[in-house]
């Protein structure tokens, strides 16, 4: 346990930090913790399987964009995918920081961004919107290294979703020609988006994997067996037979290293 002298040296400066333990003493506070954190990952994944089961919103009106190419719909921001999440970024007149900046808020969000090759792998598409000219958004992306695609918005989307005056994620499906929207999301729900696992939690999909818990007739894959090289998605990968990938064979690519390791 932490000695007087200790527990001084750790409450200097008004900060009044936990006891310091021993190594057993340790793991049996961490698995105590860890049944809690067990029991969070078991609920988080209940209500994405909830959320799989939302009904949807068919969108009737037709909304127009400015894109680097010039003018695209709300359809066109799929890029052929059937699912589509769009982030309503504030980055225009009026708000701080332009026009070098966007929000700051925003723009944190923009760095958490993971490689969207993994999330287009799940048939998802990530994109941006604002309010900002594309000259604007071109130079701002290349100024802070984001790769997203991202769109000016040149009608009432923002309003028609509930992100004229705050950010938020809207989440849309394509049946054909059609577009649903499925889900929504903002405030303090947008800070944990960012990963390939948080953006594909929030689609109507889901990760599509066969533990998930999804209506009839959703498509599956073995969980892992899709994950690949942000740069490898157009090809499959093909470890060298003499090792067992860790992916599929954890246990066993283990031993092999091991292996390896002593012969070396």
């Amino acid at each position: 346990m932490a000695t007087s002298k200790q527990q001084m040296e750790n409450q200097k400066g008004g900060m009044k930090t936990p006891p310091v333990v021993s190594q057993q003493e340790w793991e049996a506070a961490r698995q105590q913790l860890l049944v809690k954190e067990k029991a969070l990952t078991r609920s988080r994944d209940a209500l994405a399987a909830e959320r799989r089961r939302m009904p949807w919103m068919a969108v009737e009106k037709k909304y127009e964009f400015d894109g680097p190419k010039g003018k695209v719909s709300l359809l066109d921001l799929f890029e052929g995918r059937r699912q589509l999440i769009v982030y309503r970024a504030f980055f225009e007149p009026g708000v701080f920081g332009w026009p070098e900046h966007a929000c700051r808020g925003c723009s944190l969000g923009a760095d958490q961004v993971a490689h969207l090759a993994h999330v287009n792998a799940r048939d998802t598409t990530l994109a941006y919107a604002s309010h900002a000219p594309q000259a604007d958004i071109a130079r701002l992306k290349a100024r802070m290294g984001w790769e997203m695609s991202w769109y000016t918005i040149t009608d009432s989307f923002d309003v028609d979703f509930g992100v004229d005056q705050w950010h938020g994620h809207n989440v849309f499906f394509r049946d054909g020609e059609r577009v649903f929207r499925t889900y929504f999301i903002n405030n303090r729900g947008d800070e944990a988006m960012g990963t390939t696992w948080s953006y594909l939690d929030v689609t109507p999909l889901g990760r599509q994997e066969t533990w998930e818990d999804s209506p009839e007739g959703y498509p599956q894959t073995p969980t892992y067996k899709w994950w690949n090289w942000h740069d490898n998605y157009e090809a499959e990968a093909s470890p060298d037979p003499k090792w067992v990938d860790i992916i599929t064979d954890p246990q066993g690519a283990a031993s092999r290293r091991r292996d390896a390791e002593a012969k070396a």
